[in-house]
């Protein structure tokens, strides 16, 4: 069933953030975002596969692989920005029986696609399907043993808010494992990363689903997203212990784990 402060760059202005590449009034940024996700939630996944290549597969198994699951035990696990659910459907089959998984997104649309598809698929998942803001978290304290979040931190608000959320919603030795875009350290390949987002990916857009202008927003939002070192920081700053990342593809995609003590 599915149910119904703060890191700012030095050029935000007091009461606004970055909505991509504009400054918008806080308040309206979770608007413009969720107006985004909706608009691309039926092609988000083929979406996903082109832009990628399908590479973001290899990623997310990755992330299962390195979120260390308890082999012997059950274990409460957050999907948060989970979306339309591949990385839930992954833990799915990774978990103990009698785990809980809950997938939690603030877009309706992208959660209804996604639970839809699985129903479609023949599926019968232990996965809760939850319509919940990374920035006040319906759960109490210390309540998950995992919580992971894959390529949906850049388009929260008020990230720190969100880190200090997880670390709460977390028990004691749990862990924390983000997916996201990150900055590319590579300068030759910065270049080509830049031209193939700002052209090829508006374009796709245009051609599979009729805007463009959501996926210049979502390339936009990868570059204003905080580098791996900054990231690492807010982490820790949340209280976070043993925070370290992994690069892909020389940084364009991280990993980022911390433990709460």
């Amino acid at each position: 069933m599915i149910q119904e402060k703060s890191q700012s760059s030095i050029e935000e202005h007091v009461g606004e953030t970055h909505f991509g590449y504009r400054q918008v009034p806080l308040e309206e940024k979770k608007k413009l975002v969720g107006q985004v996700f909706s608009s691309v939630a039926e092609n988000y996944d083929l979406m996903n596969d082109l832009m990628s290549l399908g590479i973001h597969r290899y990623w997310k198994r990755r992330a299962i692989e390195v979120l260390d699951l308890p082999q012997n035990n059950t274990t409460r696990i957050l999907d948060l920005a989970g979306g339309t659910g591949d990385l839930s459907l992954l833990l799915a089959d990774k978990v103990k029986i009698g785990s809980q998984i809950v997938l939690a997104d603030i877009n309706y649309e992208m959660v209804s696609v996604g639970r839809t598809q699985r129903i479609d698929q023949g599926y019968n998942l232990p996965i809760d399907y939850t319509i919940a803001n990374a920035e006040q978290l319906p759960y109490p304290d210390n309540y998950f043993d995992r919580v992971i979040i894959g390529f949906g931190l850049r388009n929260v608000t008020d990230k720190q808010q969100a880190l200090d959320e997880m670390f709460r919603v977390l028990s004691s030795h749990g862990k924390i494992l983000i997916l996201e875009f990150s900055q590319v350290q590579n300068q030759p390949l910065s270049k080509v990363y830049d031209w193939y987002s700002f052209s090829v990916l508006p374009f796709l857009g245009k051609i599979i689903a009729d805007d463009a202008d959501s996926y210049q927003y979502l390339a936009e939002s990868i570059r204003k997203h905080p580098n791996q070192k900054t990231l690492l920081s807010m982490l820790q700053h949340s209280g976070f212990q043993q925070c370290h990342y992994e690069n892909f593809l020389q940084g364009m995609v991280a990993i980022h784990l911390g433990v709460k003590g």
